[in-house]
Order: structure tokens, then C-alpha cells, then sequence
């Protein structure tokens, strides 16, 4: 398994309506944050661009970035599809 892949992928609905993107590693959350995502602050942003970076670098696990992932998600009102 690749680093930094996640065991249960997280599915989201992008900017544009209808259009969904699905997450299955650290590496495609911090491209998401950084290109598709609808806010670019907020305290559960930052958190986790910064987990990405250090599971990426192999600091943290995998499982930590998805957790920090979905509460961005949840501060900037992404709806995510439970999968």
C-alpha cells in the first residue's frame, strides 16, 4: 500500500453542484485543499494542510490526515458523502 493511502476513501461534493471527487490518499487530500477546496482559512484548514504535510514527510499516519481532512470538511460545509 502506497504512504499515505487511506483505508476507507472519503468522497466529496467539489464547487460545482452535483460534482462529486474521491479522496483516497494523503497526497489527493493535500491537492484537494490546495486546488478544489471552497475556503482557503479557518483553524480545521490549516490543521489540515498541516497533518498532510506531515504524513507526507512520515511524521503522523495516514488515518490522521483523513480525520483532519473530514473536519475541514466539515468547517467549510462540504457535504461528504458517507461511502
Amino acid at each position: 500500500m502506497a504512504e499515505g493511502r487511506w483505508e476507507k476513501p472519503v468522497t466529496f461534493e467539489t464547487q460545482k453542484l452535483g460534482v462529486y471527487r474521491t479522496i483516497a490518499s494523503t497526497e489527493e487530500a493535500a491537492r484537494a485543499l490546495l486546488t478544489d477546496w471552497p475556503v482557503h482559512s479557518g483553524h480545521a484548514f490549516m490543521k489540515a494542510q498541516k497533518v498532510c504535510l506531515a504524513v507526507l514527510e512520515g511524521r503522523k499516519k495516514a488515518a490522521d490526515a483523513r480525520a483532519a481532512f473530514l473536519k475541514a470538511a466539515e468547517e467549510a460545509n462540504v457535504f461528504v458523502r458517507d461511502s
